[in-house]
């Protein structure tokens, strides 16, 4: 991790998941270095770009950490492999759980197809926030 005294408050702020308790889950996984990737529908937009640096809320809004993104690509969802889904480091890191996990967060959200087309995106830890 990089300590550079960069003013992390002007950053845009996120994050993860679709409810407070996913975003703590999220936050905590990043936190412990087993989460270093995520992914969402091309339909909402390209939310960054490689270098781009955010602030991660936890599931209170508190920051938590500043991360860059360091990859950003485009692939279907059914093309999705199991290195990236264990970089996401949710569950047990297995692609079939990212599958069903991912299935329904996009059900949830704005409509799950099997070929519909995702952001996603590597990213690494440049600072951990104390709050």
């Amino acid at each position: 991790m990089d300590d550079q005294a960069e003013d992390w408050q002007a950053l845009e702020t996120f994050s993860f998941g679709d409810n407070p308790e996913l975003a703590q889950e999220l936050a905590e996984l990043v936190v412990a270095g087993l989460k270093r990737a995520t992914c969402w529908s091309v339909s909402e937009g390209e939310l960054t770009h490689i270098g781009k640096r955010m602030v991660m809320l936890d599931g209170k809004g508190k920051p938590v950490a500043v991360v860059e993104t360091v990859e950003l690509t485009q692939r279907p969802f059914n093309e999705v492999d199991a290195q990236f889904a264990q970089d996401e480091g949710e569950g047990d890191r297995s692609l079939a759980y990212w599958r069903q996990a991912h299935r329904n967060y996009f059900t949830r959200r704005n409509g799950f197809a099997p070929d519909m087309m995702l952001w996603c995106e590597r990213f690494r830890v440049i600072r951990l926030l104390k709050s």
